[in-house]
């Protein structure tokens, strides 16, 4: 018998894409079930509707009661995409052996799904989808993006190469995952920290099927960011450093202006002086926003306020009660 396979879909605003999405990953599940690689009674696709302003949610519903092998949950208003993922994950953990989650524009490659029940069953508990190429990204995409695991690696942060939020985890990972309280998520740095045997599998990431992408450069600069302020301190060790730095420079500069004045030089010095003075407090407010940054996350962790409210679920009674 096959595992009770999940996959966890966040949707937003995917009113275009997801009836195509349905239709590409209910083939692939029935061609799952016939290889006997999951269980067709405990195999679902859980949608997870993150406060869409268009017809998402409508859609989920139809979807719902054309095929009871799809089901859903809506938050209450949007949560943000590792939010809605998180709630995904802790609904369909009660219900399933592994869970998979991955986006709902058509760019995670659903033929590599067997591959990864596969490694499950070989004895690892998360399996991670890993772009082989990024050869159909333009420079810049491909430039940043890749820089972005980078600096995490360089800033101490846990990361795969290339991974994103295509992944397999198992019940029991996500049974510890549940022991993470953090408010400002970043799983992709969250997973590595658990442990237990993992696995990669290679695929090739489509273009989006349809809509537009929600995750401008904007945002993943201040989901780059978000990652490396929860998981690493060197920013604020890098304050030190740089502070050290620049008052060993002003003692040597001190050291030349007196040198200077005692040999009966004319010091002229105001270009430098201002020049100086904008520097230091540039760097000053730079520093200090940092550290903004860290006490803010603590504001927000201390208050404990939920990381998701779900306000409709479309799981049956039956399962519930499981």
């Amino acid at each position: 018998m096959g595992c009770g396979l999940y996959l966890v879909v966040p949707c937003y605003n995917e009113e275009e894409v997801l009836p195509e999405t349905t239709k590409r990953l209910n083939d692939k599940m029935e061609r799952m079930c016939r290889e006997g690689l999951i269980d067709d009674g405990r195999s679902k696709v859980l949608y997870v509707n993150d406060g869409s302003k268009d017809r998402t949610w409508e859609l989920i519903q139809q979807i719902h009661r054309e095929n009871p092998r799809f089901t859903g949950i809506s938050l209450a208003h949007n949560m943000g995409h590792q939010n809605a993922l998180l709630a995904g994950l802790m609904t369909a953990k009660d219900y399933a052996d592994a869970v998979i989650s991955m986006d709902a524009d058509l760019q995670d490659d659903v033929e590599v799904l067997d591959e990864m029940i596969k490694k499950y069953m070989d004895g690892n508990d998360v399996v991670y989808g890993v772009r082989s190429s990024r050869k159909k990204d333009t420079f810049f995409k491909r430039f940043s993006a890749e820089s972005f695991y980078r600096v995490m690696s360089a800033m101490g942060v846990k990361t795969v190469f290339n991974h994103a939020d295509y992944r397999l985890t198992s019940k029991r990972v996500l049974e510890s995952l549940k022991d993470f309280r953090e408010v400002n998520l970043f799983l992709r740095g969250i997973f590595p920290l658990i442990g237990y045997t993992s696995d990669v599998v290679l695929y090739e990431r489509n273009e989006r099927f349809a809509g537009e992408s929600k995750y401008p450069f904007k945002k993943m600069l201040a989901f780059a960011w978000d990652g490396i302020t929860s998981f690493t301190v060197k920013p604020l060790k890098a304050i030190s450093v740089i502070g050290i730095l620049i008052s060993f420079i002003s003692l040597l500069f001190l050291l030349h202006f007196l040198l200077t004045k005692l040999l009966g030089y004319t010091v002229q010095g105001w270009t430098s002086v201002i020049c100086s003075i904008w520097l230091v407090g540039g760097l000053q407010l730079f520093c200090l926003g940092i550290i903004g940054e860290y006490i803010g996350k603590i504001y927000g962790e201390v208050k404990q306020r939920p990381r998701y409210i779900i306000e409709e679920n479309l799981m049956d009674a039956a399962e519930q009660e499981i």
